[in-house]
């Protein structure tokens, strides 16, 4: 698969490093990297892990996304209210994915806890979109969970939100969100 990443931060380095290893082809896009367009152009993936307030000016300088999947790892640190990915104005399949966890969880190879993969809570309207996504997220040693359609991806953000929360007031989320059994 051709992945495009639109940033060069912690997220674009942990995702496309797994990727890669996984033998896709990965461009990325960034400040001091190849151009949005060209990226844009490459790829039949992209990933969004730029900040969530440069979007709209991102996507503008990468041109038509039509038919492409779209991956949207951005969470708004700003909380307003409104979801990242329902803001996302584009032809391209938008699919909200891997927010969830922290940089150093996506850095693991692979993601797994006590003899369970993690699992990647996927919201998108476009079954192969959503399939497309759930073959990266399997690539990266984890699991996909399809978790409905792209309006709710507020219902993500808002989990990631609450789940940030209590890991920066040193608490444990995941025994918050112990399984069953």
């Amino acid at each position: 698969m051709r992945i495009g990443i639109f940033g060069t931060g912690g997220m674009a380095d942990a995702l496309g490093t797994h990727w890669a290893r996984a033998g896709h082809e990965i461009r990325v896009a960034g400040r001091k990297t190849g151009t949005w367009r060209e990226v844009a152009a490459f790829a039949d993936v992209v990933l969004l892990a730029i900040p969530s307030s440069a979007i709209g000016e991102v996507l503008a300088q990468a041109g038509p996304l039509t038919g492409k999947v779209l991956v949207d790892c951005t969470n708004d640190p700003a909380l307003t209210g409104t979801p990242v990915a329902s803001r996302i104005v584009t032809e391209a399949h938008v699919v909200k994915a891997f927010n969830l966890a922290h940089v150093d969880i996506w850095r693991m190879n692979p993601p797994v806890f006590d003899g369970r993969p993690l699992s990647v809570p996927l919201c998108g309207d476009d079954p192969a979109a959503l399939e497309t996504v759930s073959t990266l997220v399997r690539d990266i040693g984890a699991r996909p969970v399809r978790a409905g359609g792209l309006s709710r991806a507020a219902l993500l953000e808002a989990t990631a939100a609450f789940a940030i929360g209590l890991w920066f007031a040193g608490e444990d989320a995941q025994a918050i969100l112990a399984p069953l059994g």
